[in-house]
Order: C-alpha cells, then structure tokens, then sequence
C-alpha cells in the first residue's frame, strides 16, 4: 500500500505543477498506524515531485491509542506539525455506545503528552448523544479547555443505514436521535467556545486566533486539491474525481500505471450549489460579487429572491465581507440549520 501511494503522488505530479502545496493532510482512516519511516517517506516524495510551501500545515489523524508517548515524541521530530485527534468523549460510556476503540483515560494520557511536543492540536468531540445530559456536555468542553487545545472540531451524532447503532435503535435497545437535544448541546458548544476565546469559523469547528485549520479552509473556499489513495477525492475547479475504494484494486491498477479514478464534470449548477453550502457554513459567507462572477448575474438574482425567506425569518443576513462587498451569511439562530437552509437555496 504504501509503495502504491508513493507510485500514486509520482503518476499524478503534473495535476498540480503550477500550485504551490500549502497543506498536506494525512487522514480518512488510521494514518498513525504508519511507522515514522513510511510518513516519512510520503512527505519527501511530495517535496521532491511537488512545489511546497516554505512552512506548510502538515496534520496526521490520529485515534488515542494509537499514540504512545514514544510515537508523539517521534512525530514531533518529523515535519508533521499538527495533530488531528479523535478523542470524541471523554467519558467511558459514552465512548462505548459509539463503538470507539479507546478509553477515556487513553484520552487524557494522550492529550497530556501530545500538548507538550505539539502546540497545533485538534480534537473530535461528539454531541447529541441519548442519555448525554447538558450538564456532561458541559464536563467534556471543559477538559478539552483545561488541556488548552487551541482547536475543537465537534459534531452531532449521526446514524449511518446498516450500522450497528443504527440496527440497536431501530430494535430499540438504544433511545433514537433527538434533534432537540442535538440543538441544546449546539447551543451550549458556540456559548463556552465564545467564552474561552474560540471562533467558530465554520459550522463545526472553533479555534482561536491563528489556528483555524488552513487544509479544511481551503475546502470551504473552493481551491484545488489531490486527494491519494483508495476512495481519496480530489477537486479541480472544474472536475470532482474519486479513487476505487478497493484497497486490492486499488494497488493492481497503480502497479500497472493506471490511475483507479472516476471523473464528474460539474455543471455551473453543480458549482454553485456547492459554493452556497460551504459558504452558508463558514464565517466568510457567500460573496455577491463572486456569484456573479462565477455563476452569472441571474443566478444571483435567483440567490437573492430565494434567500429573502430565511432573511425575514432571521435565519440569513446581509452583511459587508472583508472587502467591503456583501455577503450572505447565516445568523445564529440559523447555524445550526444552515445545511437545511442551502439545500433550499440550490438551482436543480
């Protein structure tokens, strides 16, 4: 896998020879399960085929107990410079009905080492889990504040079909979803993150001045990106692609030169529709200006009337962005149905 990766970055060198790579992001599943060799060998294969910025943000995902205090020594020796950690709760029940590997107390013993060798670090926390009252919402915001992590990405419980939580509720060993519960423990996430100094530049993630997460930003604000290895993604301003998820499929076909990607054109609608998602989730907003320049002057006029619903309701407002030109953005009381509110908003 490994060598297929490296063979990877090598085959699709020229995709971005006229951009400068300001982030790399090893994540989508259990990258700390690399040795520091095989990181290390990922990362000089991309300095040595790709342009790269001069102090890039380089982030590993990583689950609690994967990280020793051997390994987090290690990597803070390597260019990786941010860590990505998928602590989720930190309470053992909680962490039980969510089906996670690791212990509470793995988690803490994680974020004490890690906090020494890493200043960029960022964690995962869940909410709107059944039984999880607002009181131990309140507890988990806590510790993630005492061990000073400058970044919190947090999300509400979701059910994928055919998993085993969603097999557990639909028996009903488990309490279903409350969205109510969902909204409070939301409600109390944007309220303790403001008091401590966090931004909430984006829907689900809070950070403080300097430390928004520059390769998730760039997502949001539509540049280009190389996604490696099986089921990666990849986007290009005008094309989204996806790798075969097969793991086996995938190495057969990098072993004989053939790239095992799907291609989606995407139509001005497709891109416009895409661009009022992330924009409607991050502080930046939906730019005016940009829509007219991108997607033409009626599909701005088309924004605008349909926006006008959701402006009355408080839900959307206008303001002036950073370069004095208006913007779309939502309201507080309209964050956390800001998904709902752009699907409204697409041209089908």
């Amino acid at each position: 896998m490994i060598k297929a990766l490296e063979k990877e970055l090598l085959l699709r060198k020229d995709e971005l020879k006229n951009e400068i790579v300001e982030t790399i992001y090893f994540g989508g599943g259990t990258p700390s399960l690399l040795s520091i060799e095989e990181l290390q060998l990922l990362i000089n294969t991309i300095y040595s085929k790709y342009k790269v910025a001069e102090n890039p943000e380089i982030t590993l995902e990583a689950n609690p107990d994967d990280l020793s205090e051997i390994k987090i020594i290690e990597l803070s020796k390597t260019p990786i410079n941010r860590l990505s950690i998928g602590i989720q709760s930190f309470f053992d029940d909680d962490l039980k009905f969510m089906n996670r590997a690791h212990s509470a107390e793995e988690s803490k013993k994680c974020l004490t080492i890690a906090t020494k060798y890493f200043d960029d670090i960022t964690i995962d926390l869940i909410y709107g889990v059944p039984k999880m009252t607002n009181k131990k919402w309140q507890k988990n915001l806590k510790m993630a504040f005492d061990f000073g992590v400058p970044h919190i990405s947090s999300y509400a419980l979701t059910v994928e079909e055919k998993t085993a939580l969603d097999t557990f509720i639909k028996k009903g060993k488990v309490p279903p979803i409350d969205e109510n519960l969902a909204l409070e423990h939301f409600n109390i996430l944007i309220k303790e993150t403001e008091k401590q100094g966090f931004i909430q530049y984006e829907i689900s993630n809070f950070g403080k001045p300097n430390y928004f997460s520059k390769h998730n930003t760039s997502y949001w604000l539509g540049k280009n990106y190389l996604g490696i290895g099986p089921s990666a993604h990849s986007f290009n301003g005008a094309e989204r692609a996806w790798n075969v998820s097969n793991n086996a499929k995938y190495i057969n076909s990098i072993n004989e030169n053939k790239l095992p990607i799907e291609i989606e054109k995407l139509t001005g609608n497709n891109r416009f529709n895409e661009y009022i998602m992330t924009g409607l989730r991050t502080i930046w907003g939906v730019e005016f200006e940009k829509v007219e320049k991108e997607f033409g002057a009626l599909r701005l006029e088309l924004l605008k009337k349909n926006a006008e619903s959701f402006v009355k309701k408080g839900l959307l407002e206008i303001q002036l962005g950073a370069f004095s030109s208006p913007i779309l953005i939502t309201t507080k009381k309209g964050r956390f149905l800001a998904d709902g509110i752009a699907s409204d908003l697409f041209i089908v």
